[in-house]
């Protein structure tokens, strides 16, 4: 089986900033959600578990594996969505003035990222050559795999795994610390 989650809430989410790969930690209510999901999903099998390298990304699987000796492997392909410039800024969902508004209203018309951010092409490319060369053998020997990561990257990930058209996107998403099995 195939699981994937979003890291919990940090002060970032709660002020709507945009994070993208600015390394942000998990707040005190990330730390909850994580400790309420690890009693949730307590029976949940997994025999490993890839996670994003940025902070809240690590803890949220560290808090949600702890004591279950699951190996955690931290993967820089799985890094969230880099929003160049754009990263900090908040009103961004709505501003249509926004180098990233469209990322958002309609990503099929997302063609130029925000200066120094990333295409869905390239989200695309590394999330898609992570699950052949590090997931795809392990489902087929029969392991259950988590991956810990973030909004935009775990719904290139969705979206990849059940055919989902760039479209529709963000209808992929999972909410902070919600476990969704894929396959």
């Amino acid at each position: 089986m195939l699981y994937i989650m979003r890291h919990g809430k940090t002060e970032w989410n709660a002020l709507k900033k945009l994070q993208g790969r600015t390394d942000i930690p998990l707040s005190a209510e990330g730390r909850e959600m994580a400790e309420k999901a690890r009693a949730e999903y307590a029976d949940v099998h997994f025999d490993v578990c890839f996670c994003s390298p940025l902070i809240r990304a690590r803890e949220t699987a560290e808090i949600l594996l702890r004591g279950r000796g699951v190996p955690i492997i931290a993967d820089d392909r799985l890094a969230e969505m880099c929003f160049g410039e754009a990263e900090g800024m908040t009103g961004y969902f709505d501003d249509t003035e926004s180098p990233v508004s469209a990322l958002f209203q309609s990503p099929e018309k997302y063609t130029t990222p925000a200066k120094g951010g990333e295409s869905f092409e390239e989200l695309f490319a590394r999330t898609g050559e992570f699950l052949r060369e590090r997931v795809q053998p392990l489902l087929e020997q029969g392991k259950d795999v988590l991956i810990v990561g973030h909004g935009a990257m775990n719904c290139s990930i969705i979206c990849q795994v059940k055919n989902i058209p760039l479209e529709k996107f963000w209808s992929a998403g999972i909410e902070n610390c919600k476990l969704k099995r894929l396959v």
